[in-house]
């Protein structure tokens, strides 16, 4: 099926004019556009200053009716105030550009670069090869001989031109731009961590290779991927979906179907046909967080997929096609697995070209502050509620945060977690000293759990190595119980079922509470211990 050809020029207010009879034998290069048979026009986008050319154009796109009916002309009224201020010109095609809704999948699109300035010119070739354009430059010129029905020639070309510098000055502000979308927006201040993204910008622009991110669980990888594919659908790079899986949930023999799709009948319960994730991924994105979790077979056949872009469902004896780009996430030393025959090494090769390993939220404490900013205005607007720290509240989180009691086991999770919990707790919309606290102290108990210990570990720190087994044994028992009760007079009738027909007096809120203060311990600190930890 034939692509549907776009081209996108400006007016020749000198070469495309002619209003009498005569204009038929002078040759106007946009009138020519939709005179030659071996390049069929679909659709004519014609950048015009309406107040000054309005008649000439309804004049061209009458004439172009005549010659090629089937093409559309759509006019865009484009008002240049001076046509040879470089930084004016390329301001104004920028931006229309940018609001148009390019179709690369289904379109080609060209610039006719004969008419406009030179200056316009060099503003198209800057904008198509950034990539702002996702297409080429096409030049016309007339034939030797004027005067009959030759519409001449074309060409598709490249230019080579030199640097100008406010031109150049865009282009920077727009890599900046680049880059802050890639964090997120985010005014991180570890110069290893930019340099590492000013290098990720100019690989994903630039290359379709697959990428490898690595990094422990929570230092953001997804959200890392997710910008990568963001960043390209607005060059026109990409024009397909983002495709995630966590490789780790795909398990057995759904693994592969799940991955690469299956044929109706291939296995007991495949009553139709399946796509999988391969194909869904079809000039887009497929992200596979924790590749290192993939089994061999799937493996293979992955290195197949991105070497060939080819590959067979399950059960199927035809290979389908998919053309993705691949960025992996693992937080597995990749090598000791090839040296563990755990995973290929012709695969790890595949993706080690560009490899990447994104630090723990502990490594970057310049960076926790510019995060802890992002975090609760990301809440604030999704929950259409202000809220903000007082100054002492917030200087007391900071020095906890990027302290070395600080273990961010969960990275950038733990710390959009802490945020929630305060913002959430926050009375009047103010995050006080009190709730820094407890946050804190909440912070602590979920590392030292995280970090093998017991429940009262988590509560006691220390202090719990002191307590005798047979105390240690009995509380923990008791705390658990008060984590799932819903109050702490359910706690106490549950622990002391057996004697309250034996007592006078079966005040069990009042007898566990006495417990527990034995050991430093109340209610509000022990109902919100995980009872699996």
């Amino acid at each position: 099926m034939r692509r549907r050809q776009v081209i996108f020029g400006m007016l020749g207010t000198q070469l495309d004019a002619g209003s009498g009879p005569g204009r038929w034998e002078k040759w106007r290069p946009t009138i020519s556009l939709g005179q030659h048979e071996d390049f069929l026009v679909d659709q004519l986008e014609l950048l015009v200053d309406e107040r000054r050319y309005g008649k000439l154009a309804q004049i061209v796109q009458d004439d172009f009716a005549q010659i090629s009916p089937d093409t559309a002309v759509r006019r865009h009224d484009t008002y240049l105030a001076d046509p040879w201020d470089f930084e004016g010109v390329y301001a104004t095609l920028h931006d229309f550009l940018r609001g148009y809704a390019f179709r690369p999948e289904d379109e080609d699109y060209y610039i006719h670069i004969t008419t406009g300035s030179h200056v316009a010119q060099i503003c198209w070739f800057l904008l198509a090869e950034s990539r702002h354009f996702p297409g080429r430059l096409l030049q016309t010129s007339p034939p030797r001989k004027q005067g009959g029905s030759d519409p001449g020639s074309f060409a598709i070309i490249d230019l080579d031109l030199s640097r100008y510098d406010r031109i150049a000055q865009r282009f920077a502000q727009q890599r900046l731009e680049d880059r802050d979308l890639l964090k997120s927006g985010i005014a991180t201040r570890n110069a290893a961590f930019n340099r590492m993204i000013e290098q990720i910008e100019t690989v994903a622009t630039r290359s379709k290779a697959p990428m490898l991110l690595m990094g422990p669980t929570g230092a953001g990888k997804s959200q890392l991927a997710k910008r990568v594919f963001e960043l390209k659908k607005l060059k026109h790079q990409l024009p397909g979906r983002f495709v995630e899986v966590n490789c780790a949930t795909l398990r057995g023999d759904g693994a592969m179907s799940a991955l690469f799709g299956h044929v109706k009948g291939a296995y007991t319960g495949a009553g139709s046909d399946r796509a999988g994730l391969l194909r869904s991924a079809d000039r887009g994105l497929l992200f596979l967080d924790e590749i290192g979790e993939l089994g061999l077979d799937e493996q293979a056949l992955l290195l197949r997929a991105l070497e060939e872009k080819r590959f067979p469902p399950v059960g199927g004896d035809k290979d389908v096609e998919s053309d993705f780009q691949l960025i992996a996430g693992t937080n597995r030393d990749l090598q000791d697995a090839v040296a563990r025959g755990r995973f290929r090494d012709d695969l790890l090769a595949r993706l080690n070209l560009w490899t990447y390993r994104l630090p723990g939220l502990a490594e970057r404490p310049e960076d926790i502050e510019p995060n802890l900013d992002f975090e609760l205005e990301r809440w604030s607007r999704e929950q259409g509620q202000r809220v903000a720290f007082n100054r002492e509240a917030r200087a007391r989180y900071l020095r906890f945060a990027t302290s070395a009691d600080a273990r961010w086991r969960g990275n950038f999770r733990d710390l959009g977690a802490s945020v929630m919990r305060m913002a959430t707790l926050a009375d009047a919309g103010r995050i006080q000293v009190a709730l820094v606290d407890e946050e804190i102290a909440r912070l602590r108990a979920l590392w030292r759990t995280h970090d093998g210990g017991t429940l009262l570990d988590a509560l006691l720190g220390d202090e719990a190595a002191s307590l005798d087994r047979f105390d240690r044994v009995q509380l923990e028992d008791a705390v658990r119980v008060c984590a799932r009760a819903k109050s702490l007079s359910e706690a106490g009738r549950t622990l002391f079922a057996a004697s309250r027909a034996r007592r006078s007096s079966t005040n069990d809120a009042d007898r566990l509470r006495k417990y527990l203060a034995r050991f430093g311990l109340d209610w509000e600190r022990v109902r919100d211990v995980d009872p699996a930890g």
